[in-house]
């Protein structure tokens, strides 16, 4: 495909996303309808479309028009490129640019226009994160940094470096965690490589890693990872010390990966149904890595960022409220309860932990810590919580 095919091909797809469609599912149909198409141009239509959708807003004014062409436009556009280049018609590339669209580009109506934040949640967003909010959303409108967990149980950071960079790949350590690396080069080669397939490293954001080394664990304690899904950070607990380890979801089927993961990372995992909660408990540490706007991971799913609204927004924050006093219920007199999100929302973060305090006064607050987009890491929050006395 040439370069201004795979433009047309991300228009089109976009065309798809914009009326309701999932972003996933339109790039899955056109690879099945393309197979002419190979990896470089899969690969490099799946860049436009997600490119494209984490800059919705501005990406349509700089384009003129809330399309796939006009956003389109706009990444050209955003990017310096000449798009009249591109859009020339001819084999499988755009229609030439109208005259309209040979226009000027429009011009940005506020601040979260211009980074892509959506409107309504703007004063949340900013508020939430003071001076830094211009930086962590623009850090928003660009690509993830793909990081590792060494998974200690199968080796270290040097065997994991090593490993991989005889298949090509290349890592440097990330400050974040002590068993973090970021992908320097040859990113894609990851999930046939031999130190993933053996479960040496695993795929998973530095900050999601650092929210375990928050954790009090130590050999044999009994721990809960409440809200487990695909049980990464379950994953992560199982190769920080020897606990009797369960894992839960409310959606049973987001963890039927677990078994095969734990397996090839060499970790013991007990998957827990919600009528068996109580059976194994109570427990010394519940982690609750709650259900969130997902505010701190848009540049990886950015379609959440426009589907949230207020009303959704609010559901959620109640949802993480039922949580935390479900999980009261579950731990023991002395146990620890640690709330994580990857949100870099003050409403779901430290204001949902002063509310839970508020409500259950035998608790404290012992640690606390966050991390934001801007800073090389995901949008990450933990905040860890003791029992003192009986709760009231």
């Amino acid at each position: 495909m040439t370069p201004a095919a795979r433009l047309q091909a991300a228009i089109e797809i976009l065309d798809q996303i914009l009326v309701g469609k999932s972003a996933e599912q339109q790039l899955t149909a056109w690879g099945r309808r393309s197979r002419f198409a190979g990896s470089k141009d899969r690969a490099a239509v799946r860049d436009h479309v997600f490119q494209s959708l984490r800059c919705l807003r501005s990406y349509a004014v700089l384009g003129g028009a809330k399309t796939g062409r006009g956003l389109i436009l706009g990444l050209l556009r955003h990017k310096g490129e000449d798009p009249s280049a591109f859009f020339t018609g001819e084999g499988h590339a755009p229609s030439e640019l109208t005259l309209s669209e040979r226009g000027a580009a429009g011009q940005f109506s506020s601040e979260a226009e211009e980074l892509d934040i959506p409107e309504w949640l703007w004063n949340s967003f900013s508020q939430s994160l003071g001076q830094d909010a211009p930086l962590a959303a623009a850090a928003l409108q660009g690509r993830a940094p793909v990081h590792l967990r060494v998974n200690r149980l199968k080796g270290t950071v040097e065997a994991a470096q090593k490993a991989l960079a005889e298949e090509g790949i290349d890592s440097a350590a990330h400050p974040a965690s002590p068993w973090a690396l970021e992908v320097t080069s040859n990113a894609r080669r990851l999930r046939n490589s031999q130190a993933y397939l053996c479960g040496l490293v695993e795929l998973q954001d530095a900050a999601s890693q650092a929210v375990i080394d928050v954790l009090p664990l130590e050999d044999g304690l009994n721990v809960l990872d409440l809200c487990a899904g695909g049980g990464g950070k379950s994953l992560a607990m199982a190769a920080a010390a020897k606990l009797k380890l369960f894992a839960h979801d409310i959606e049973q089927k987001r963890m039927k990966d677990i078994p095969d993961r734990a397996k090839r990372a060499g970790a013991r995992i007990a998957l827990l149904a919600t009528e068996q909660l109580a059976r194994t408990g109570p427990y010394d540490l519940v982690l609750c890595d709650a259900p969130c706007s997902g505010s701190g991971s848009w540049r990886r799913a950015p379609e959440g960022k426009w589907n949230l609204s207020r009303d959704r927004l609010d559901e959620i924050k109640a949802l993480q409220a039922g949580i935390l006093d479900q999980a009261t219920q579950l731990i023991s007199a002395t146990g620890t309860l640690a709330y994580a999100t990857c949100s870099m929302l003050a409403e779901e973060n430290e204001d949902q932990v002063q509310a839970f305090l508020a409500r259950h006064s035998g608790w404290s607050e012992t640690a606390r810590k966050s991390w934001k987009t801007h800073e090389g890491t995901d949008g990450f929050f933990v905040s860890v919580l003791t029992r003192a006395t009986a709760d009231c």
